[in-house]
């Protein structure tokens, strides 16, 4: 928190009772859409509250802020596994990054590339130099891949927790980790910027180490040496750990309820759907 007294919090401050009710309502509802029975480990991430959650057998393990998706570019919602570790991981932007972020600037000036230390790829795996391209004919895609190198300057930061999804997305560290400091972090392209990663690698990797009595999984030390070496490895995650993507603007707890600004306006929405004229 900042101790400023913001324009989500001077809204919910001004909602009524009935406003409450109805963001109740439609959290309740959505809680609707999960499994019957969830797993007995999972993550859970509300892109809401902008935090990240590790539960076992019903006991909260840790918490984590996160930085989530801006209204323009949502973090999606879904259910996936932890499937795979990667450290010092390559981003390569999706086309929707593409289309509107990079192609408008490699046409005012092709040295954005360089200077974000992106690489251009050619489909034989060639470098490209941008200078060479003839920007004007591309509107809405490029017959190259766009690819920012491993390294500290990296999107993605330092590591990387792969889990399969039509959206693109992944849990992630990040370069800009003072944005962890902000009280707003709905501030990503789709991704989940996650501020505790090391205390999430470690849980999986120790996770992992239940299977088949300790054997064949990867142990904590050696991806701290990886890290240290700056080493790009893919680390298989044996025993995946379930992870829940949601968007819930109110979450109750031991005090009570607590709300969170509907960045999304999906609850505003939502309400004015169901609960018009009641």
């Amino acid at each position: 928190m900042d101790g400023k007294v913001g324009v989500g919090t001077i809204r919910m401050l001004n909602s009524s009772d009935k406003d409450k009710f109805v963001r109740i309502a439609i959290s309740l509802d959505k809680y609707k859409h999960l499994p019957d029975k969830l797993p007995s480990k999972f993550i859970w991430v509300n892109a809401a509250s902008n935090t990240l959650y590790v539960y076992e057998n019903g006991d909260m393990k840790f918490t984590s802020k996160v930085i989530t998706g801006k209204p323009l570019t949502r973090t999606p919602v879904l259910n996936s596994q932890i499937s795979e570790i990667v450290t010092y991981p390559q981003w390569l932007p999706p086309a929707s990054i593409i289309k509107k972020e990079i192609l408008p600037a490699v046409k005012k000036n092709p040295g954005y590339l360089t200077k974000r230390g992106f690489s251009l790829v050619d489909s034989k795996g060639e470098e490209v130099d941008p200078f060479t391209v003839d920007w004007s004919q591309y509107s809405k895609s490029i017959p190259f891949r766009v690819v920012q190198g491993s390294g500290d300057a990296n999107a993605l930061g330092i590591i990387k927790f792969v889990f399969a999804n039509k959206y693109a997305v992944y849990l992630h560290d990040t370069n800009q980790r003072y944005l962890f400091g902000n009280s707003y972090r709905s501030l990503s392209h789709g991704c989940v910027r996650v501020q505790e990663w090391r205390k999430l690698v470690n849980y999986i990797l120790q996770n992992d180490s239940l299977i088949s009595g300790g054997r064949n999984f990867t142990r904590i030390d050696s991806l701290n040496q990886w890290l240290a070496v700056k080493k790009k490895i893919s680390v298989p995650v044996r025993n995946k750990i379930p992870v829940y993507i949601r968007y819930i603007t109110c979450e109750g707890n031991a005090n009570g309820i607590s709300f969170f600004e509907d960045v999304y306006a999906e609850d505003i929405q939502l309400g004015e759907k169901y609960f018009a004229g009641k």
